[in-house]
């Protein structure tokens, strides 16, 4: 069972719907300084930060031609949905 912490003002939850502004270099300072904080004090958000840099790494090898048209609508309608 995962543990939602807040470390630093900031949730794990918050810290996952960040972490791709975070990767991107595109956080603001104030947001990325409480991201590292979080980071800093959290036992399981920096696995799943490492993670995400390895999906990133990998599914960067893609190009939109090696992905099934129905399977590339599939995933935009799921995360069409994600936030409600």
């Amino acid at each position: 069972m995962i543990t939602r912490r807040r470390t630093s003002g900031l949730s794990c939850q918050e810290l996952v719907e960040l972490v791709t502004d975070y990767i991107e270099g595109t956080l603001p300072w104030r947001q990325r300084r409480r991201f590292e904080q979080h980071i800093a004090g959290c036992d399981a958000c920096p696995t799943y930060l490492d993670q995400m840099r390895a999906t990133i790494k990998l599914t960067g090898r893609l190009r939109t031609a090696d992905v099934d048209p129905k399977v590339e609508a599939e995933l935009l309608a799921t995360f069409r949905d994600w936030r409600g």
